[in-house]
């Protein structure tokens, strides 16, 4: 059964994701020729970069949410459908989703990225994530359950384990959640838990590489390694993790085999493939795409963001990094192609402008990476902050993230610490990604 959308009489963009990339897409389509359908399994955009605040109690999960239609409400040629996409049929030119399916004349691919567990099951079930929404808000439940439990917790072992937080993957997310993790520890533990000594909490951060940010200059790994050990985390290279059942990790190192009652996965992220294309476009975990986006082997089928992997430009052999801006760059310049692919016209080939990288450790403690430039403490703290400001969708997210900024700076406090849906681990299902 079709979904129930109008017949505008105008060629069928199809988009499939409400990312940054998505979102940008169909922006950008508002006065073309098009009607615009966008297919997400959620009805909001997700700031993803501050899932780890929400995860550790400094922002309101809807402070980083947008609605979709709210975004759209008064571009006519815009449809929305909160539906999941099943597969594709390029053969027929049809999408099959969880309401029934949608033809297209051109199909936009913008499903973004998801966690990478490289294959293992256990860890996939048993760690937490922090790719969406209801992820942060289980991974928020389950630090301040165990917080709770620890404080009056008297086994010694299993106390122990609830104190110990482990942080697999030195990427940015890594980073900013072992930092996040420490600020609790330093500034919210003593408050709320006097009964408890602050040295009791351990926060583990496991790197597989020989440096955290591998994406960022050999200054930015030294200088956020130097943060993060002032902030008493304890951080390991060259160490991989090889199992967890929920309460004992193991590793490659067997020192640092130890009970943990939280596993945070940041280790990895690889694209959100949707069933139906041909096998061989599919590489790591992306889809090969042209320097138009346009993926290999088909004339109307087009992949954008995190899970688009172009190789075309030399500087980016292994396809762009996996941020905002490479997503948002390629949805404006797609849509432009789009209209000039509807007028017979060539298509102009995707250049990535690099704005830069960074990440934020902590309090007044950011590294920045822009060209030769490099920058660290406050001033690369407060750049950080104004970036993510800036990329926030809705000027009362903008508005509410601030206040909760400068809040949390004058206070020393975060002050959504509340366990609004008891989580249980051994009831707990991943939720799609």
């Amino acid at each position: 059964m079709p979904v129930n959308i109008p017949e505008t009489g105008q060629p069928r963009v199809v988009i499939i994701g409400g990312g940054y990339g998505g979102i940008t897409l169909g922006k950008a389509l508002k006065k073309s020729p098009f009607q615009v359908i966008m297919l997400d399994k959620n009805n909001y955009h997700c700031f993803q970069p501050l899932l780890y605040q929400v995860a550790t109690g400094g922002l309101e999960p809807d402070s980083i949410a947008f609605p979709l239609r709210k975004l759209f409400a008064k571009q006519k040629n815009f449809y929305f459908r909160m539906a999941e996409v099943e597969r594709i049929d390029p053969a027929l030119k049809r999408l099959y989703t969880s309401l029934g399916h949608v033809n297209y004349d051109y199909l936009v691919i913008a499903s973004g990225g998801k966690t990478n567990f490289y294959g293992n099951e256990e860890l996939e079930e048993k760690t937490q994530g922090m790719k969406n929404v209801p992820e942060a808000l289980n991974l928020r439940s389950l630090i301040l359950q165990n917080f709770e439990q620890a404080n009056y917790e008297r086994d010694t072992e299993l106390r122990k384990a609830l104190l110990n937080f482990v942080v697999v993957g030195g990427g940015p997310t890594g980073v900013e959640t072992a930092g996040a993790l420490a600020e609790l520890k330093r500034h919210i533990l003593p408050k709320d838990y006097p009964e408890m000594a602050v040295e009791e909490m351990n926060i583990h951060l496991i790197e597989g590489g020989d440096r955290l940010l591998a994406g960022m200059s050999e200054k930015s790994s030294e200088d956020s390694l130097k943060a993060l050990e002032k902030l008493g985390v304890q951080v390991s290279f060259n160490t991989y993790v090889k199992g967890y059942d929920g309460h004992r990790l193991t590793t490659s190192d067997d020192v640092l085999n130890m009970s943990a009652e939280t596993v945070i996965w940041s280790a990895g992220i690889t694209g959100n493939i949707i069933p139906g294309l041909k096998p061989d476009v599919i590489e790591r975990g992306r889809i090969q795409v042209d320097e138009n986006n346009r993926i290999l082997g088909y004339s109307d089928i087009f992949a954008i963001g995190y899970v688009a992997l172009m190789k075309t430009e030399e500087a980016y052999p292994n396809g762009h990094p996996q941020v905002a801006p490479a997503a948002i760059q390629q949805g404006d310049l797609l849509a432009a192609n789009l209209k000039a692919i509807q007028e017979g016209k060539m298509p102009e080939a995707f250049k990535y402008f690099d704005k830069g990288s960074m990440a934020t450790i902590g309090r007044n403690k950011a590294v920045v990476d822009w060209k030769k430039l490099h920058l660290k403490g406050i001033i690369a703290w407060l750049g950080w902050m104004f970036v993510h400001l800036l990329y926030l969708i809705g000027f009362r997210n903008k508005l509410v993230v601030f206040a909760n900024w400068v809040w949390s700076y004058i206070t020393y406090d975060k002050g959504t610490r509340l366990i609004i849906r008891p989580y249980r681990k051994d009831e707990y299902l991943r939720v799609k990604q």
